[in-house]
């Protein structure tokens, strides 16, 4: 597949442990309210393909579930505020975009995520007017990671950067079969609606 045929790519910010369980197939989504310092009051959609790139100054430990606690500090090897560059080593299309403004609706997602309850919750509660975006995400691996020189432009509290350094169109293969990426997606949509997941096994 091609990335971003025709255009300027864009990469959108992740936890670095979040990116990690995206590329390992343990997770098909996202929930973005955006960053601080967006350039718009709230999250937006700005390509259905982009780059995953990790974040690495805000992570959390007591925000992820058991099962994912003590992978930050894997994910941190190497990193310095200062570092003179960063890896990509992966691709995203957006499937879909799913606005929640509720609670009970963000509570039916909590066996697909890697978050405790806390974190989305607050994820939910920030800029309380804004609709919480929940994105599925189809996840490819670069089958050459893409090494970036950094940029300013690429720090602070932001969901986009643009990569605007004439980046080459890397190969990438899917984390998930086909299959298998239809039945995460349907099991989560049927939890969206409070459907019994054990009426469709």
């Amino acid at each position: 597949m091609e990335a971003n045929s025709g255009r300027d790519p864009v990469a959108l910010k992740e936890w670095a442990v979040t990116v990690k369980a995206l590329q390992e197939g343990h997770l098909i989504l996202v929930m973005r309210k955006g960053g601080i310092i967006e350039e718009t009051r709230d999250f937006q959609l700005v390509s259905k393909g982009f780059y995953l790139m990790p974040a690495y100054e805000h992570q959390k430990e007591h925000l992820l579930k058991d099962a994912y606690q003590g992978q930050i500090q894997g994910t941190m090897h190497g990193w310095t505020p200062d570092m003179p560059s960063i890896k990509l080593g992966s691709y995203a299309e957006a499937v879909e975009d799913i606005e929640i403004t509720d609670q009970e609706t963000l509570d039916r997602l909590r066996d697909y995520h890697i978050w405790t309850d806390t974190f989305a919750e607050e994820r939910l509660k920030w800029k309380r007017t804004k609709p919480l975006h929940l994105l599925l995400l189809r996840v490819y691996l670069l089958e050459e990671p893409v090494e970036l020189p950094m940029q300013p432009a690429y720090n602070g509290c932001k969901s986009w950067v643009r990569l605007n350094e004439g980046m080459p169109q890397p190969a990438m293969t899917p984390v998930l079969s086909d299959k298998e990426f239809e039945r995460r997606v349907s099991l989560i949509k049927q939890a969206l609606i409070g459907r019994d997941i054990s009426e469709s096994s």
